[in-house]
C-alpha cells in the first residue's frame, strides 16, 4: 500500500487557505480516483482504494499543520506491515504560486509541518510534492490567507497537475515522476 498525505489545519476557518493546498490536493485526488476521504483514524480522515491496482490510502491529518508528525507516525506505525512508500503534499511559499515539484528528502525547508512528520518519523527520507504558494513578508497572515481570484485560477490548475503527478508518482516512482513533473 502506498500512502498520500496532504497537509493543512483542520475546519472552517482554514478552508481555501495557502497553508491548505495540501488538503486541496488530496480533495482533488479523492475526486479524481472516486476515494471517499471521511473516516476518522488515528488523528486523521482517510480514504482507501485500488488506483491502477496500487492500493492507496489518502491522508488529511487532524493535528494541525505544526503537530502532522503525530498524525502520520500513529498510520505508520499501524499500517507499517502493509506500507510500502508514502508521499507527503505540501505548500511552499519558496515556489511561484501554482508550480508543482517533487523533492525525494530532505531538510523542512522551513515548513513547520515537514519538520514535525521528519521530527516523529526520525527520518528526511520521504518523498515530497510541493505546491508553490508564492511569498510575503508577513509570512503567518499570507499562509492563512485565501488565494486572490487569480492565484486560485492557478492554484486549480496546479491542482489538476498534481492529480497526474501523483498517478505517475504511483505507477513509475520518484525518480520518473520527478523527470517528468520538475
Amino acid at each position: 500500500m502506498k500512502m498520500i498525505v496532504g497537509l493543512g489545519n483542520p475546519g472552517k476557518k482554514y478552508e481555501g487557505t495557502r497553508h491548505n493546498v495540501g488538503f486541496m490536493a488530496i480533495d482533488a485526488l479523492s475526486q479524481a480516483w472516486g476515494i471517499d476521504v471521511s473516516k476518522k483514524e488515528k488523528n486523521a480522515l482517510t480514504g482507501s482504494g485500488i488506483v491502477n491496482g496500487e492500493k492507496i490510502l489518502l491522508v488529511k491529518p487532524l493535528t494541525f499543520m505544526n503537530l502532522s508528525g503525530d498524525a502520520v507516525w500513529q498510520l505508520i506505525d499501524y499500517y507499517a506491515d502493509q506500507l510500502d512508500d508514502f508521499l507527503v503534499i505540501y505548500d511552499d511559499m519558496d515556489m511561484p504560486v501554482a508550480q508543482v515539484r517533487f523533492k525525494r528528502q530532505g531538510s523542512s525547508g522551513g515548513h513547520n509541518g515537514i519538520k514535525s512528520i521528519i521530527r516523529r518519523i526520525n527520518s528526511k527520507e520521504f518523498d515530497r510534492l510541493k505546491i508553490g504558494i508564492g511569498k510575503k513578508e508577513n509570512v503567518i497572515s499570507h499562509v492563512l490567507s485565501p488565494f486572490s481570484k487569480q492565484d486560485r485560477a492557478a492554484i486549480d490548475e496546479a491542482l489538476e497537475t498534481a492529480v497526474e503527478a501523483c498517478t505517475r508518482w504511483l505507477e513509475a516512482g520518484i525518480d520518473r515522476a520527478m523527470n517528468e513533473f520538475n
